[in-house]
């Protein structure tokens, strides 16, 4: 398990801001994403760069020194997972950047109209 400390709660999950990353066993760059202090919510997270290569939003200068990195390298980007019978979605105009040395976190909510909130998973991955 790995601690992540949101800047500032997720948006819907105020005033939850400590969580744990764990990696989802037998499924490489899966993980769920679990409120410390509320440990029934909890959230699906694939790593982008290892699922959605093509996927690079761009990280403001400002939100990057709240985080404290300076290279994208420093950044674990995830993407919020929706499972569903039909087809599991990914929310890519809010991903969850992660410092990967502090493990300080935030969600970053996208301004323009380039990302949907509801991409089919399996598009996008080829599947």
């Amino acid at each position: 398990m790995s601690a992540v400390s949101f800047l500032a709660p997720p948006p819907g999950l105020e005033p939850l801001v400590d969580f744990e990353l764990t990696a989802v066993a037998g499924a490489e760059g899966l993980y769920t994403l679990q409120a410390a202090e509320r440990p029934e919510i909890r959230l699906f997270t694939i790593d982008a760069a290892r699922h959605l290569p093509g996927y690079s939003p761009e990280l403001p200068d400002d939100k990057a020194a709240d985080l404290g990195v300076s290279t994208a390298d420093e950044v674990l980007a995830l993407v919020v997972v929706t499972p569903s019978r039909e087809g599991s979605t990914v929310n890519l105009a809010a991903p969850v950047l992660v410092n990967r040395a502090t493990g300080a976190g935030l969600q970053l909510v996208l301004d323009d109209d380039v990302f949907p909130v509801q991409a089919e998973l399996a598009a996008l991955v080829g599947a």
